[in-house]
């Protein structure tokens, strides 16, 4: 948001200089992004004088060509070849100098000597567009006769030099959107010390010429509508505006439009109150209503674009038809133009849910919009119009033709904050004299209702939306009473800090590290998804939780998993080219009991941490002696088993799932007691045609909340590291396709309960070499004794014990192994 310095000053009575003021305004919460210096004109028309023509004859060389003799005010005249065809001898004009530069657009022209035609040209008389004062190229500016010989064009015209604050607004504070918000602010901050108040323009002045004009106004979408009033003003001339007020808009970069139309906009940057001009005569039926239109009628804005409105869309609407989208963007045949002469004036205060539903609809962000949307002031209504009618009767002639019309269903009452000063004082940690508290609150426009030992009610005007509440009060105070008084008393004040064991935030922090050293990138994303991932056609999902009033479906209910946002990342990056992917995201999922008990609220629902693990593309690249490797299954699957390995989880301890996830087709998953911890596969190519992703995707997601839990029965138990020789055994086995690598190590486990250490699986085949339905496994079993060193009998036996037991209960076929 930029602020004029020249136009600040209007309203406060300070002789504080730019960096100060820039200083200041941080200080109490409006943080100045960047300072720049403007000018109302680009180049503030540096070099440019007022001159006198003496002479002028024709160009020997050039028919439309003039040579002009220029008296510049220095005792020399210059000689000026000039192609405009109204120039004469006795103008007075302005004439850009050698070494001055013009500009058009982003362009430059630096004025030089030259020679045109042969003849010496040492200058330019400008037109006006030339100057940028205005588009007309007919000819040269001729001046005024009285206009002094050599004095600068800037003081002529009324060059302004100004400064310009770029404020970085947060979204609460609406308040301080215009340049009597920030005036206040800055006045509160000085009267600390001389007592400066903020002055608002007047509107005393404002008389009814006539009642001629009368237009009533009805709200229907009272909802929708807090306040609405609205004024007419007859016989106004609609023309370029007068040059200071063309200077205030441009030096916030606005484009001046008309007298009328930069009025609405100068009072909106000066009040902070969005305001709309409507041409009377395509006001059908004479009336102003405020309601909604049926779905999917068309309606062309002012940017010639015709667009379908949603049924919860405000509009302002004449007796027949809609005139404009309310508090966004005008209609394209009800606005003000070079042939209007009667004006409807709308000043009003709409809910921001409707405005910003709006907005985000039809992609429309205005001025009005983004002050509407947070959240405007209903009292300064009137005040506005009443500001903005003066000033059109003013510039652009007419009269008053109406009284006000103001229609407010239910006036806002100011927040009544009853705040202590013992909690003030605890919050700051300094003592803060009541007189000073009082002092500060009234800077604020802030009224004292009550008063006692312990504190005192505040009732908060109502242009303050976010100051609600005692720990609103008491950061507005300590804002204006600023942070740099607080005191530090050097005393050491702290808690006795408990984290229950494990720290979920060491083991996030443990497993993230893990993953970043093994080529993950962290990723982040919306809690807030599509409905459309969740519901189908037929019924939406009991479980999810939905906000009442969306910005639109793709933000409407909070999320159930972190697959879809995972997939979402991953789309995006392979639409720029990024297709290798692997990623990870802890994030929060949401979830209800619609059968649960409803008192209080908040019992039926349910806050869940999970992992997600992400693999796309190439798992590693390629190079002159190693091809490049596709992401698959069984990595992604290391991976998880990674994850739990180094939490102390043991893999082989879990349950393992085949049917984790719908979204999956290749899957498989771990669960502990019928709980499932992780679920992990291949996503299925109708889900990721949802993304419009075209290459494997493979995914994993666990349930961190029941990681946790095992993690905190999980002991660390030291043992020594073995005296005696491990030995290893081979043997492969033939049996039904249908047998698990999983069943034969737990049995295996069952079987040898002392020697077995451990079972890995080298060798899987599937093919016409063996019978059909059958498969080959070639196992490894790794066998200790921690008391002695094994004899081959005792091996041998083991081994025959494990192949006797996998006969027995798969049908197993044994090779490789020989019988004592």
């Amino acid at each position: 948001m930029n602020i004029s310095y020249n136009w600040l000053k209007e309203y406060l009575r300070t002789d504080l200089p730019p960096g100060e003021i820039s200083e200041i305004l941080t200080n109490i919460g409006l943080e100045v992004d960047g300072v720049e210096t403007v000018q109302s004109v680009r180049g503030g028309l540096a070099g440019v004088v007022i001159g006198e023509v003496l002479s002028c004859r024709k160009h020997p060389d050039a028919d439309k060509l003039t040579l002009a003799m220029v008296d510049l005010g220095t005792g020399d005249p210059v000689q000026i070849v000039c192609g405009a065809p109204n120039v004469a001898a006795g103008q007075k004009v302005p004439v850009a100098t050698v070494g001055s530069t013009l500009y058009q657009g982003e362009e430059e022209f630096p004025i030089k000597k030259t020679k045109i035609r042969g003849e010496v040209s040492e200058g330019m008389i400008c037109a006006e567009d030339e100057l940028n004062l205005g588009p007309s190229h007919d000819g040269i500016m001729v001046l005024d006769p009285e206009a002094r010989t050599g004095s600068p064009a800037a003081a002529y015209f009324g060059i302004e030099t100004d400064t310009v604050f770029s404020i970085d607004l947060t979204p609460n504070r609406i308040d301080a959107a215009s340049h009597l918000g920030v005036a206040r602010d800055l006045a509160a901050w000085l009267a600390r010390e001389n007592g400066v108040k903020a002055v608002r323009p007047s509107v005393d002045d404002f008389t009814v010429d006539n009642n001629d004009l009368h237009i009533p106004i009805r709200i229907e979408e009272k909802a929708g509508c807090r306040r609405y009033s609205g004024v007419t003003l007859s016989g106004v001339t609609v023309k370029e505006s007068p040059r200071w007020l063309q200077n205030r808009l441009r030096s916030i970069g606005l484009t001046p439009i008309n007298n009328v139309v930069d009025i609405t906009n100068f009072v909106l940057h000066e009040s902070g109150q969005p305001l709309h001009a409507f041409d009377v005569a395509r006001i059908k039926g004479r009336e102003v209503v405020v309601r909604t239109l049926p779905e999917g009628t068309r309606f062309t804005t002012l940017d010639g674009l015709e667009r379908t409105l949603q049924g919860t869309d405000l509009m302002i609407c004449n007796a027949e038809e809609g005139m404009c989208i309310a508090g966004v963007f005008g209609g394209i045949d009800s606005g003000v133009t070079g042939t209007t002469h009667d004006v409807f004036l709308e000043s009003a205060c709409f809910d921001p849910v409707y405005i910003r539903k709006t907005s985000r609809h039809h992609g429309l962000q205005t001025d009005a919009s983004f002050r509407f949307e947070r959240g405007s002031d209903p009292s300064i209504t009137v005040w506005a119009l009443k500001r903005a009618a003066l000033l059109i009767r003013e510039i652009a002639g007419g009269s008053i033709s109406s009284e006000v019309v103001d229609v407010y269903p239910e006036p806002v009452e100011e927040a009544r904050v009853y705040i202590r000063f013992g909690h003030i004082n605890r919050l700051v940690g300094n003592r803060i004299d009541p007189d000073i508290i009082r002092s500060v609150l009234e800077s604020l426009e802030m009224r004292m209702e009550e008063s006692d030992d312990e504190g005192m009610v505040v009732r908060v005007p109502t242009y303050r939306v976010d100051v609600t509440r005692e720990p609103d009060v008491i950061e507005e105070l300590l804002r204006i009473y600023g942070f740099n008084r607080v005191e530090v008393d050097g005393h050491l004040h702290s808690n006795i800090s408990y984290t229950e064991k494990p720290d979920r935030e060491k083991v996030v922090n443990l497993v993230s590290d893990l993953l970043t050293s093994n080529g993950f990138y962290e990723m982040k994303s919306n809690s807030l998804t599509r409905s459309a991932y969740y519901d189908s056609e037929d019924e939406q999902d009991p479980e999810a939780v939905r906000l009442f009033n969306p910005l639109s479906q793709d933000l409407a209910l909070m999320r159930k998993t972190l697959l879809y946002g995972g997939l979402e990342a991953i789309a995006f990056n392979i639409n720029r080219k990024n297709p290798d992917l692997k990623l990870y995201e802890f994030g929060y999922c949401y979830f209800q009991d619609p059968a649960g008990k409803k008192d209080p609220p908040l019992d039926r629902f349910d806050e869940q941490l999970h992992m997600g693990i992400f693999l796309t593309g190439k798992s590693q690249p390629g190079n002159w002696f190693r091809e490049a490797g596709d992401s698959s299954f069984f990595e992604l699957k290391s991976y998880v088993e990674l994850v739990l390995k180094k939490l102390g989880i043991d893999p082989h301890s879990l349950d393992q799932e085949g049917d984790a996830h719908p979204d999956y087709v290749e899957k498989a998953g771990y669960s502990l007691n019928g709980e499932q911890i992780v679920a992990f596969g291949r996503m299925a190519p109708g889900l990721l045609k949802r993304f419009d992703i075209k290459q494997e995707v493979y995914a994993a997601e666990f349930k961190w909340e029941r990681v946790m839990q095992i993690v905190a029965r999980q002991q660390v138990n030291f043992r020594p590291l073995p005296r005696f020789h491990v030995v290893r055994r081979d043997f492969s086995i033939m049996l039904d396709r249908n047998v698990t690598y999983a069943s034969l190590r737990s049995l295996a486990f069952r079987t040898e309960q002392k020697l077995l250490k451990d079972v890995t699986l080298f060798d899987v085949y599937e093919g016409d070499k063996i019978e059909k339905g059958k498969k080959s496994y070639a196992l490894t079993f790794t066998l200790l004794d921690e008391e002695k060193t094994l004899t081959d009998k005792q091996i041998d036996n083991a081994m025959l014990k494990i192949a006797r037991a996998f006969e027995k209960e798969f049908g197993a076929v044994i090779r490789g192994l020989e019988k004592p």
